[in-house]
Order: C-alpha cells, then sequence, then structure tokens
C-alpha cells in the first residue's frame, strides 16, 4: 500500500493528515527559530508543511533518492530551499552530529529500512537535550499470528510494532516524560474520511487519472511484474486489514534527557 501511495504525484499527506502535524507543533511549541529533522520523509510533504506554517527550518531524510529528489523539487517549487534541504541516508546512522536538531520526528517508513532500536536511538542522537523526539508510527492493535504480521509488513512498506515496544525504545534512547495520543481514526491514504470503511482500497483513494499515473510511474520504476506485485499487494493488505482493525495510528512524544540514556 504505501510503495503506492509514496509514488503518487498528488499530494497525499501521510497517514494523520494536517491535524496530526500541526499537533505535533503545538505540544513541541514550535517557532521560527527551531530545526527539524524529519526521518523517513518520503516525498518531503510533511516537512515542507511544517516548514510553511510553522516557519521552522530544518532536514528531512529518506533512503530512497528518488523521494529525496522529488521532496527537493517541492521545496524548490514552494521557495523554501534556504530553510530546508533534503538528504539520501540511512535511518540508522544518520549523517549529524549530536544534538543538532530541537525537534526529531520519526515516520511510519522509520523502521522499514531500518533496526528500529537504532533509528530510535539516532533520533535521540541529534536531538539537543530537552528537545522533542516523536513518533508517528503503526500500532498493533489486534492479535496477528507471526505469519499473518510478516505479510502485512511487506504489504504495508513499513513494520509495525506494539506500543510498548515503541515506548521502550524511545527510554532506552533516553527519552523521557513520553505523552501518546492515538490518531487511528483520523483521516489518511489509509481513511481519506473518518466516517469511512477503516482501510479503503487503492480505487477509493485516488481517482481515475491519479492510479493512471501512479501506475505508470511504478512501471517506469519496476516493470510490469513489479506493478502486477504492487497492485497484489494492495488486494491482499486490504483484504486482511479490513476483516479486522489490527492497525492503530499512535503519535508518541517525548523529551531528550540531557544525560542521554541515563533517565531521572
Amino acid at each position: 500500500m504505501l510503495d503506492l501511495v509514496r509514488l503518487s504525484r498528488e499530494t497525499v499527506f501521510p497517514p494523520g493528515g494536517e491535524d496530526l502535524y500541526r499537533r505535533i507543533a503545538q505540544l513541541a511549541e514550535l517557532t521560527p527559530e527551531n530545526e527539524v529533522l524529519d526521518a523517513a520523509c518520503g516525498r518531503g510533504i510533511s516537512t515542507l508543511y511544517l516548514a510553511r506554517t510553522f516557519g521552522v527550518s530544518g532536514v528531512g531524510v529518506d533512503p530512497d533518492p528518488a523521494l529525496v529528489q522529488e521532496a527537493y523539487s517541492r521545496a524548490r517549487q514552494a521557495e523554501l530551499e534556504a530553510r530546508i534541504s533534503f538528504e539520501t541516508a540511512s535511518l540508522d546512522d544518520l549523517p549529524f552530529k549530536d544534538g543538532t536538531f530541537d525537534m526529531a520526528i520519526g515516520e511510519i517508513g522509520l523502521a522499514a529500512s531500518a533496526d528500529p532500536a537504532r533509528a530510535v536511538a539516532e533520533l535521540a542522537r541529534v536531538t539537543r537535550p530537552h528537545g522533542c523526539v516523536v513518533l508517528v508510527q503503526l500500532i498493533w492493535t489486534g492479535h496477528v499470528d507471526p505469519t499473518r504480521r510478516e505479510i502485512l509488513v511487506r504489504h504495508l512498506g513499513a513494520r509495525p510494532m506494539i506500543l510498548v515496544e515503541w515506548k521502550q525504545l524511545l527510554r532506552d534512547a533516553g527519552v523521557v516524560d513520553l505523552t501518546v495520543e492515538d490518531w487511528s481514526d483520523a483521516p489518511s491514504p489509509f481513511r481519506p474520511t473518518a466516517a469511512g470503511a477503516p482501510f479503503p482500497d487503492f480505487a477509493q483513494i485516488f481517482s481515475l487519472r491519479e492510479r493512471v499515473g501512479i501506475l505508470f510511474h511504478a512501471w517506469r520504476r519496476w516493470g510490469w511484474g513489479g506493478v502486477q506485485g504492487a497492485v497484489l499487494r494492495e488486494r491482499e493488505i486490504h483484504r486482511l486489514l479490513t476483516r479486522e482493525r489490527v492497525l492503530g495510528l499512535s503519535m508518541i512524544k517525548g523529551t531528550k534527557w540531557p544525560g542521554g540514556g541515563e533517565q531521572p
């Protein structure tokens, strides 16, 4: 599902929508003086939203160079390239010095191509003491046997965990005073309207023109075999997720403790 969403040329906000990122900015008390890291930034939509709406500066990182290039193009079109830059980087080995950013956000794609513990530790490392570390992550909310769980992980293009696991990773990284909010019912690429079905399919998310454009870009990147595989993955994940609500979306916000892993 996420691999198709990420190929859309339309502005498709990450799960949670603008309301979630506005809430993050409110909790972090963002000002134009703040520097923000967004990982994995994907096409840069949420990164640029924070820059445009709250005046922050910062960096978006993603392991996919094609998405980083598109994010950079978006920043240039929005005339925000002086404040926001994008880099291709491994999410569990960030190319920044300790304590560089006032806030670091770990997006849904954070654990898709990186070890979750190392990725969260890196977010904390590059955050200044008393700065904010925020995770926006898919959470397992129902029982899923290991086989089905791996199927969902492959099809989502993300690796959900249970809430207590994400919280423990933050604590291990020296992030304290954790606040959790459930955003499972917010509009998202999986749920365009809160009143709609829990997980609508590809045809419900995008118009016919948008679907054709996405599949064309998928063909250019993956070939016809890759297009067919992406469509089959989307159908399978829709079947599994609409049978029972096994996934939710949570925002977890904490504070970087000055003593690193030593918590009060």
